[in-house]
């Protein structure tokens, strides 16, 4: 069974950081891309950032380049997103996800499995 668990979310004041992980098992991931993705109260799930497997490839959402990176420990299984100088609008379920066989990818319908998600709360 693969599985995606996510943490390090919580309540942080604006301008504020956190770390995200994600730890995945079940299968290998030695040639798969993972990414981050965001869904706010009353919005559609969005783009966050995305890693090759290598590391060579990363893409980050407008609204977090520069703030956010995601980076990935290959031998622990493990990819992990550190989020700076957040905002409220940060504030969202963010949730972890594996794409077969890709470099890298932005867009969710090719992205194949996916964890339960994780609270990010950013206090104005």
């Amino acid at each position: 069974q693969v599985q995606l668990v996510e943490s390090g979310g919580g309540l942080v004041q604006a301008g504020g950081s956190l770390r995200l992980s994600c730890a995945a098992s079940g299968r290998t991931f030695s040639s798969d891309a993972m990414g981050w993705f965001r869904q706010a109260p009353g919005k559609e799930r969005d783009f966050v950032a995305a890693i090759s497997w290598s590391g060579a490839t990363r893409y980050y959402a407008g609204s977090v380049e520069g703030r956010f990176t995601i980076s990935r420990d290959n031998a622990k299984n493990m990819v992990y997103l550190q989020m700076n100088t957040l905002k409220p609008e940060d504030t969202a379920v963010y949730y972890c996800a594996v794409s077969l066989g890709s470099r890298a990818t932005t867009r969710v319908n090719e992205y194949d499995y996916w964890g339960q998600g994780t609270q990010v709360t950013v206090s104005s």
